[in-house]
């Protein structure tokens, strides 16, 4: 995938330690929420914005794929850009998508970085790694039937031993998550600003093409800071998400097209500095959307059901596109224009409502088959299960949590 406030608190927030704290399932914000759910206390209840933001941001995802890997490589004849016009939405949400989401895990993270070093490196590190190389597994093996599918796969050993060592895949969310997890327990008690500096400095070293990042390798420098910034600035995002309104988030959303706007006309987007801060100013603006998304009850339900399961669909949905591909691009080609009228307008909002259905399909069938171990780092013994992420979320997740699952916040 391509992706792309001051501090409160000169510190990491201190965080009770009861409770793995990954970047998942969004819940009121509270430092002992995690003890109260480990020693049997009522857990608060759930907030749901950030489920609804996680919503949002991998609706986006799916969305982007199908534009750039498929939608985009019809064969179109109409009389009017649309495809053109597609293509430049998704380009607009670039500073929004990743950004968001790795901001929300940061935040999740909180409590998991408090943890003794062998359980962070079970429970997050070693977790996030296995699902990465399961995945990558299945990826390799469905993208070698669809060889001109736009994506990265490999088709050698040695590729094979790079994607899986320092260039990943589209997966490369969770090796990212794996790798933050240990930049974030290393300097768990440096100061803010000797952390969020030196990434902030990669991020924008990495987005002006000033660092070698081959394939999706440039995500992994790029989005450090955001990780980092939503596990120091915990508070301050709260803050924010409570002190959102409907003016604000359209202010806010016509001050983010506005910078869109204007670095594609300047060309400005490799401009020391410039992708970092848009991408700022989107988690800004996502972060109070997601609160105003939370308040239209059907609309805010629907997205944090989705937010609370992200890994299936993440996971699964780029070989299903590239199947889909290699079946539907000849056809939709040869299209006569008033069906390509057609096709044009709806064929991205189909595919992504389709995609992202069968994903939790199949996620669902897999469990019910007792697949568990494709969607979470197995356990041995009845109090490693009992320590799981999946027995001590203390909120109605589902039984395999996503990419950034298992904790509260």
């Amino acid at each position: 995938m391509t992706a792309q406030d001051q501090a409160g608190t000169a510190q990491m927030p201190v965080v009770a330690t009861g409770e793995p704290g990954g970047p998942a399932s969004a819940v009121t914000a509270s430092p002992d929420a995690g003890s109260a759910t480990a020693t049997g206390m009522p857990a608060k209840p759930r907030a749901q914005w950030a489920d609804v933001a996680k919503g949002v941001c991998i609706l986006l995802v799916v969305l982007w794929h199908v534009i750039m890997k498929m939608y985009l490589t019809i064969d179109w004849h109409i009389p009017v850009p649309l495809p053109g016009l597609w293509g430049a939405f998704g380009d607009m949400l670039l500073p929004l998508r990743m950004p968001v989401f790795f901001t929300i895990s940061g935040m999740f993270a909180a409590a998991a970085v408090q943890r003794t070093w062998s359980t962070t490196a079970k429970s997050r590190i070693a977790r996030f790694y296995y699902l990465y190389l399961i995945w990558f597994t299945v990826h390799t093996l469905v993208l070698s039937m669809v060889p001109n599918f736009d994506t990265l796969a490999a088709h050698s050993a040695l590729q094979v031993l790079e994607q899986l060592t320092i260039t990943p895949t589209n997966l490369w969310y969770l090796v990212a998550l794996a790798l933050y997890f240990v930049v974030a327990k290393l300097t768990r008690r440096l100061p803010t600003w000797a952390v969020l500096v030196p990434a902030l400095a990669l991020s924008v070293i990495a987005s002006a093409d000033l660092l070698a990042a081959p394939g999706n390798r440039g995500q992994l420098y790029q989005n450090l800071f955001f990780f980092l910034a939503g596990l120091r600035f915990k508070p301050l995002i709260e803050r924010w998400a409570k002190a959102s309104t409907l003016p604000l988030v359209l202010v806010g959303g016509a001050l983010y097209l506005g910078i869109m706007v204007g670095i594609q006309v300047l060309n400005a987007k490799d401009v020391y500095g410039v992708w970092p801060a848009v991408c700022v100013v989107a988690v800004a603006v996502g972060v109070a959307g997601a609160v105003q998304l939370e308040r239209w009850r059907a609309v805010g339900a629907l997205l944090a059901r989705l937010g609370r399961q992200t890994l299936p669909i993440y996971v699964m949905h780029m070989p299903l596109l590239a199947l889909l591909t290699a079946v539907l691009v000849e056809p939709f080609s040869r299209l006569s224009t008033g069906p390509q009228l057609v096709t044009a307008v709806l064929l991205p909002i189909v595919l992504v409502t389709l995609l992202v259905s069968v994903c939790l399909t199949l996620h669902t069938w897999l469990l019910n088959a007792g697949a568990t171990w494709l969607f979470d780092l197995p356990t041995f013994s009845r109090a490693a299960r009992r320590e799981s992420p999946a027995t001590t979320a203390g909120s109605p997740a589902p039984p395999a949590p996503g990419p950034d699952a298992g904790g509260r916040y």
